[in-house]
């Protein structure tokens, strides 16, 4: 089953011994297309304070409308590794994270989240060079890339509304592409197996088809969302 992103958001967090917070945002991985991080908004308990949650703490999503449980402790999310919401992750922060939850650090050879037990290897040593503090360019905040425009390869036709995300394996199997004028501000989905990439300097989602092959593309989704 596939499940809308922009639904989940506000949805609450309960971890094993209480609320924790709400659903702010969901960073995933454009080369793969798949979730690495819940974004959590603590509320009132932590002053607001953003923490991230791996699918590993969350298993599977359920439909819209109830509370998103995570396999985690109050204090463990108290005491992990908060971020600014307007600053990239670090590769650094990173291995704080998984070193902190004893997660198995995040690899593009690891099986995806709903496939495998956790966790399976120990995080590596942590580094301070130059490059492992350096930002991971792959790393995509949904919430920012809402409102991108899509080029296809003759022009733009349109910008992301949502994203579908697959219930098990927390994979971004769809992008919701509201077209513009030229189609009647009509939304259509498309597989993320079409973009070629996502571009953060122009804001653009460049998707290797052409705009009659948009107009021929589904105006629903080809798995069943929340």
């Amino acid at each position: 089953m596939l499940h809308s992103i922009q639904q989940r958001y506000g949805e609450k967090l309960r971890a094993a011994d209480g609320e924790i917070g709400h659903v702010r945002d969901f960073y995933f991985d454009d080369n793969n297309w798949t979730v690495r991080y819940l974004v959590a908004d603590t509320g009132g308990w932590l002053s607001g304070r953003l923490v991230l949650i791996s699918p590993q703490a969350l298993g599977q999503l359920y439909p819209e409308g109830k509370v998103i449980l995570v396999n985690l402790s109050r204090q463990q999310i108290e005491e992990s590794p908060s971020i600014d919401e307007h600053m990239p992750v670090s590769r650094q922060l990173e291995e704080e994270y998984h070193r902190h939850y004893g997660y198995a650090y995040y690899a593009e050879s690891m099986p995806l989240w709903g496939l495998g037990g956790y966790p399976v290897l120990a995080p590596p040593p942590l580094e301070t060079d130059a490059k492992q503090e350096g930002v991971d360019s792959h790393l995509r905040s949904a919430r920012v890339v809402a409102g991108y425009n899509v080029e296809a390869n003759d022009g733009v036709v349109g910008a992301v509304a949502d994203f579908l995300i697959d219930a098990k394996t927390w994979v971004i199997r769809e992008i919701v592409v509201e077209c513009g004028h030229w189609y009647s501000g009509k939304k259509v989905f498309i597989s993320t197996d079409k973009v070629s990439r996502i571009s953060h300097d122009q804001s653009t989602v460049y998707v290797d088809s052409t705009k009659h092959a948009f107009m021929e593309a589904p105006e629903q989704p080809q798995g069943s969302p929340a």
